[in-house]
């Protein structure tokens, strides 16, 4: 029998088409992580944290946070076009890991927050200007890049979803074909039904290996071009707590006597045992007072320079208000005092109560709007110590953007200097002080909002 009589089935060479072609896309995205690790060489372990498999189903390229899901045919043609844009597609779904988008839309729109983390996907692809993975930018993102900087300080999924939000239809649909790269249909809130379950550790493996990857380039900072410079600074960022404010305050608190029954000191067993044997008289009465931890005496200082957003400072009291206003954290009686400073203390609003702090917040203005200068503030606090105005003074709270002097001298008390993420320079405070990062987006939201998103988080 000759060779060529030998019967092939079409579905065996159907088969092995497929089989060729998934060894081709294969070593296409091998070559683009080799490439991409030569160029920069702290991606090193993200760079083998995607694990590829071919997917009929999806639209190009996507990833769900372990693996790197992708349609043969389309990287086939892609490559055939320009490697870099196979290089760029790579880079761009590993932003989306390494910087957490797959995790963290919450309760935001869908849509407009896909786009948002694409563009500052693209944005930070386009500012590392490596040959692996340059383009020249079109005009629609050098515009959108220039106006966006000059509204944010740092272009990261947040601040860029922020930024977009009063975009028409039509715009954001301009902006979705110019910057929308891969699919994202495996993210957390958009699982497949018949998607594989993955680990439930993979946001802690990829906000580990963030921690790392800013480490190392840290390391290096003499040798980072401008590009990994925002790429740093961008993981500085994402890689600051998330803190759930009310837990925060409580370093504030002090332990009092308050009058409510405590009963955690209570035995029911000898109580009930009195009730039985000497007919409804008990033999041990449950206590009358306990110990409380809650906020007594405390300082808020407002910066009130010209760096300062006024909508920032009055939701930033708004939510401190919220939560000293709550039985748990509050004493009936207290004595805050709210500062207002510049390069100079301007006002100082003794809260004695809820409903002063509540009538003060009504009512408050803002005073001053010069330039910035912390050391009057804890002078001033010192002074009132010395004059006996405060009996146990626990924390001074600090809300400011850290564009300011700072004392050299340790105070007398606990200080914490609390900033808003995307809109403060990353000043490093002194070592005697705490440093808290709130989210900006978070801040403005309006209470309804809050109690329908996702709570802080550690």
């Amino acid at each position: 029998m000759r060779e060529s009589d030998v019967y092939v089935s079409p579905i065996w060479n159907e088969q092995a088409a497929l089989e060729e072609l998934a060894a081709i896309c294969g070593e296409i995205l091998r070559d683009a992580r080799n490439e991409l690790y030569v160029s920069m060489r702290f991606l090193d372990v993200p760079l083998n944290a995607l694990f590829p498999v071919p997917d009929e189903q999806i639209h190009g390229l996507g990833t769900d946070g372990g693996r790197l899901l992708y349609r043969m045919e389309f990287i086939a043609g892609l490559y055939r076009k320009n490697r870099i844009y196979i290089n760029r597609l790579y880079l761009h779904v590993l932003f989306h890991c390494l910087f957490g988008h797959v995790w963290m839309r919450k309760q935001r729109e869908p849509g407009l927050w896909n786009l948002a983390c694409d563009i500052s996907a693209e944005a930070l692809i386009d500012g590392l200007k490596k040959p692996c993975v340059h383009l020249p930018a079109s005009p629609m993102r050098r515009e959108l890049y220039g106006n966006l900087e000059r509204e944010l300080t740092v272009l990261n999924a947040e601040s860029v979803y922020r930024a977009l939000k009063g975009l028409p239809e039509e715009e954001r649909e301009r902006l979705r074909v110019e910057f929308c790269r891969d699919d994202h249909t495996f993210w957390e809130q958009g699982k497949r039904p018949h998607a594989r379950a993955l680990p439930r550790n993979n946001r802690e493996k990829w906000d580990e290996m963030r921690a790392r990857v800013q480490t190392e380039l840290e390391a290096q900072a003499g040798e980072a071009s401008d590009g990994e410079k925002d790429f740093r600074e961008q993981l500085a960022v994402e890689n600051r707590e998330r803190y759930d404010y009310r837990s925060f305050l409580r370093k504030f608190s002090v332990q009092r006597e308050v009058l409510s029954v405590d009963p955690d000191a209570f035995d029911y067993v000898f109580y009930t045992y009195g009730l039985r044997l000497y007919k409804n008289m008990p033999l041990i009465e449950p206590l009358e007072t306990r110990e409380v931890r809650r906020v007594e005496d405390f300082v808020i200082v407002i910066d009130t320079s010209m760096s300062c957003s006024g909508d920032l400072v009055k939701r930033f009291l708004e939510e401190t208000y919220t939560v000293l206003a709550e039985s748990e954290s509050f004493f009936k009686k207290v004595n805050i005092h709210v500062l207002q400073c510049d390069d100079k203390v301007r006002q100082d609003v003794k809260i004695e109560s809820q409903e002063a702090l509540r009538s003060y917040m009504d009512r408050m203005e803002l005073c001053g709007l010069g330039g910035t200068d912390f050391r009057p503030a804890f002078l001033y606090v010192e002074q009132l110590i010395r004059e006996g105005r405060f009996d146990r003074l626990k924390g001074l709270l600090y809300f400011t953007d850290g564009r300011g002097i700072f004392p050299v001298k340790m105070p007398p008390f606990d200080t914490a200097f609390v900033f808003v993420r995307d809109r403060f320079t990353d000043a490093d405070v002194p070592p005697w002080a705490m440093k808290v990062v709130l989210d900006a987006e978070e801040l403005m939201e309006t209470e309804h909002e809050k109690q329908e998103c996702m709570p802080y988080e550690y």
